[in-house]
């Protein structure tokens, strides 16, 4: 069905009718969301992924993570509908669809620049089974100017076609948070999309808005996009930098920062974050270093978002540095302490470790330190850590505690029952000092023996 042109009112009822495919590449915690919303809709869906696994899985309905409400429903409704089917071949997936979504997981290479093998591969494949009025949606975060410079030429060479007059292209960034991804899309946010032209925004503009309920944000162009959600990144990292500066200079000054941050944040204009062990995640983490390339390119030097980037990439060092305080507080030394890590995840009540700061902690502790162990109670196992199975299980091993993740389960954690003395080095301020065994040594990041 030619899409690119067609009248805002006529793509809504195509698609509410199911009259529209949409192949969606890379079928992971971002891709698959974005499925089932479109599948919701009222479309057709291929997934589209490298991942024999995975496919084959999906074919049977089946998801490699469970902590994403609604989405396992969502793709085995679509195939006893028939209206849902997975598979390997891109180009294919291409050729049978009307809609081309590319959310593929984009990483960083060895120079910490935009890797872009995958990328091209995605594309080119799109491109050889592009048809004149399909349309191509660019989803992953990607430096500003790939959508122009990197999607639209490849597209254009192996289609034949032109990008605008033939087909459609635009950029429009998922915005989801993990464990809630379905109804961010849905519900929560407006959609961003901005096109190569004018023709290929108001194009996705319409359908996406039988999609989000909070409508679509056209701006003038796939670059305003693109830059929209780095920028929404790169503000949590500085802002999250900020307040781990600060506790830095409470635990020097013996102020409690959660404290002083409430008072704070009472005024409407200050906002202060968290601070932490570190920001993880294959978001945070990672736009910083697109953004600090595109700049290097342009003759630029962002100083802030390079020092925000190197202030949170040293938290677990600093942690290392109060785990040590701790124990000797504690009258242990550092080469005769068992450490137990609570968390793996790198973040709160998900199952993703990618990028974890926990996982730097713990690379840290290795040489010195007696032992360490973690728990966690999303993540039961992981190549190259001893796990513990349970909670009690690792307090009893452990001479000092360390928190990584803040779990549910480690915010409302009562440790009363433990006959021992707990050194303990919370790492996500989440725990409560009053529901420590008496005679505990508690610290936090920002809270000097809180």
């Amino acid at each position: 069905m030619r899409l690119l042109g067609r009248a805002p009112e006529d793509l809504k009822r195509a698609l509410a009718e199911g009259s529209i495919t949409t192949a969606v590449y890379g079928m992971g915690r971002v891709g698959s969301p974005i499925a089932v919303a479109w599948l919701r809709a009222g479309a057709k869906v291929i997934g589209v992924d490298i991942n024999v696994d995975l496919v084959d899985g999906l074919n049977r309905g089946i998801i490699p993570f469970d902590d994403e409400p609604g989405i396992e429903e969502g793709i085995r409704k679509g195939i006893a509908e028939g209206r849902f089917s997975a598979t390997t071949d891109g180009t294919d997936g291409s050729r049978r669809s009307d809609v081309k979504i590319v959310v593929i997981p984009t990483t960083l290479n060895t120079h910490k620049r935009l890797d872009n093998r995958n990328m091209e591969s995605v594309i080119r494949s799109i491109g050889k089974g592009l048809k004149p009025g399909d349309v191509v949606i660019i989803e992953c975060t990607v430096p500003p100017l790939t959508t122009e410079g990197l999607a639209k030429p490849i597209l254009e060479e192996e289609s034949g076609l032109t990008a605008e007059r033939d087909f459609g292209l635009a950029y429009s960034p998922e915005r989801i948070y993990e464990g809630r991804a379905l109804q961010d899309i849905e519900v929560n946010y407006p959609k961003v999309v901005g096109g190569v032209g004018p023709r290929s925004t108001e194009t996705v503009a319409a359908l996406y808005e039988g999609i989000a309920k909070k409508g679509v944000i056209k701006l003038a162009s796939a670059r305003e996009a693109e830059a929209s959600k780095i920028f929404e990144g790169v503000y949590r990292d500085a802002n999250i930098a900020l307040a781990n500066e600060f506790a830095k200079l409470c635990d020097a000054l013996s102020i409690d920062f959660i404290e002083a941050r409430r008072a704070a944040n009472s005024q409407p204009f200050c906002h202060l974050h968290l601070p932490g062990i570190g920001v993880g995640g294959l978001c945070i983490p990672v736009y910083p270093y697109f953004l600090m390339d595109v700049a290097e390119r342009a003759g630029l030097t962002l100083e802030i978002t390079r020092r925000a980037r190197e202030t949170n990439e040293g938290m677990p060092e600093y942690t290392l540095g109060l785990l040590k305080k701790a124990l000797r507080r504690a009258g242990i030394g550092m080469k005769d302490a068992k450490v137990g890590v609570l968390g793996l995840a790198f973040r709160g009540d998900v199952k993703d470790a990618r990028l974890s700061p926990a996982m730097d902690f713990i690379n840290l502790l290795r040489g010195k330190v007696a032992g360490v162990r973690a728990y966690d109670p999303l993540i039961r196992s992981m190549n190259g850590v001893e796990t513990c199975r349970s909670l009690q299980e690792i307090v009893e091993w452990a001479d000092a505690l360390v928190v990584a993740t803040d779990h549910r389960e480690f915010k409302s954690l009562d440790l009363g029952w433990c006959k021992k003395r707990l050194t303990v080095v919370d790492g996500k301020n989440v725990l409560d000092p009053a529901r420590l065994p008496r005679g505990s040594l508690y610290s936090g990041i920002g809270r000097p023996g809180a």
